[in-house]
């Protein structure tokens, strides 16, 4: 565990974009300078770019320049740092015109993008950075509905990998792509359902193993404390439960509620549960050299944070310790977000920059982090 704790004061954040909650909304921000960001002793944590909108996933191009899916204006920015102060100089669209784009990833030196309902894959200019020539790779991918979001990421099989969340809260699907994991070819032939029910696999990384692992968002209307959300492995073939089965303080209990015949045979348990209604989003495994050795290997975690629960949880970013494959305990890395009632934003993802800092994308507040480790 981390021994001791510092606080780090960071300037306002807007509250522009949050969502319109049925249970808990949050208030105004309290009467302060900005959050009150606490990490662990030696990091600091930065604004890196500020006003770039409703953002959610990242990548870096070949240039180490980041790329931020926008979905709500249906647009691709770039947030080029071309004299090196840390702070982007510009936000500068890549692409527009876009269906509710989600994940972003490269291939080749090719740029893909998930929409909705479709996998795109653009010829990208990193100098120019604009994407074009725009080809459908996965054309009809079950789009919209209550999960809307797609992610895209490749293996370092080659094949490229798509989550799709489920249609509702709890339902049977006629499609089984939704609640799924589904494997093609770079070109998007092969479609393959590598793992099912993962109600809402919002989050996909590469273990540096080479394995597979996703963050989950669970079923709601179950208690403040059920079902437990989840970081797992994504095994081949597996079945996670979904929507008849559930994890619930470390066991697996059929949704009777849903399905009073519901069971839970040939379900594969989530490798690490946490905490119900976080609605953890980002992953990344830190491999870069700034952090200390212990951060090697292991993975950061995005909560954006509760929408109906009583007493808000998440809004922070966690540190999910791995030993030898494994996780072994989930530690607050970056908390502030949330403050009583009141929230100063809703962090999204995480990635590893070539200069080894973690950035960090709010939603909520419109604005990407820069966190480094001061020895």
């Amino acid at each position: 565990m981390v021994p001791a704790i510092a606080p780090v004061i960071a300037r306002r954040l807007l509250l522009s974009g949050l969502l319109a909650l049925s249970i808990w909304r949050p208030g105004p921000a309290p009467a302060q300078t900005g959050p009150r960001f606490t990490l662990p002793p030696g990091f600091a944590i930065d604004v890196f770019a500020d006003g770039v909108g409703s953002i959610r996933l990242m990548t870096f191009d070949s240039a180490g320049t980041i790329l931020v899916s926008e979905p709500s204006r249906g647009r691709v920015l770039a947030l080029p740092d071309k004299n090196g102060d840390a702070r982007a100089d510009a936000a500068v669209t890549v692409v527009d015109g876009l269906d509710s784009p989600h994940g972003l990833a490269f291939k080749d030196g090719a740029l893909y993008v998930a929409e909705t309902g479709r996998v795109l894959r653009f010829r990208y200019d990193a100098a120019a950075m604009k994407a074009s020539d725009r080809t459908v790779v996965v054309p009809n991918l079950p789009r919209g509905q209550q999960h809307w979001s797609r992610t895209v990421v490749f293996g370092p099989d080659g094949h490229m990998y798509v989550s799709v969340g489920s249609s509702c809260n709890v339902c049977r699907e006629s499609d089984k792509r939704r609640a799924a994991v589904v494997r093609y070819n770079a070109d998007g032939s092969g479609e393959t359902i590598f793992a099912s029910g993962l109600r809402n696999a919002v989050g996909l990384a590469f273990h540096p193993a080479g394995v597979l692992w996703a963050t989950v968002n669970e079923r709601d209307w179950r208690g403040d404390d059920a079902p437990s959300e989840y970081v797992t492995e994504v095994k081949p073939g597996a079945f996670y439960g979904w929507p008849d089965c559930m994890a619930v303080a470390g066991q697996l209990k059929p949704d009777t509620r849903f399905d009073r015949n519901a069971r839970c045979d040939g379900v594969t348990r989530a490798t690490r549960e946490i905490q119900a209604h976080s609605a953890p989003i980002g992953i990344a495994f830190y491999t870069g050299a700034q952090f200390p050795p212990e951060y090697r290997g292991s993975a950061f975690v995005a909560y954006r944070g509760s929408w109906n629960r009583s007493v808000p949880t998440g809004y922070k970013v966690v540190v999910v310790r791995f030993r030898d494959g494994r996780p072994t305990t989930v530690e607050d890395f970056v908390t502030g977000w949330l403050e009583g009632a009141s929230s100063w934003g809703r962090p999204v993802d995480v990635i590893v920059g070539r200069d080894g800092a973690l950035y960090v994308s709010d939603q909520g507040a419109g604005r990407i982090y820069r966190i480094t480790h001061r020895s």
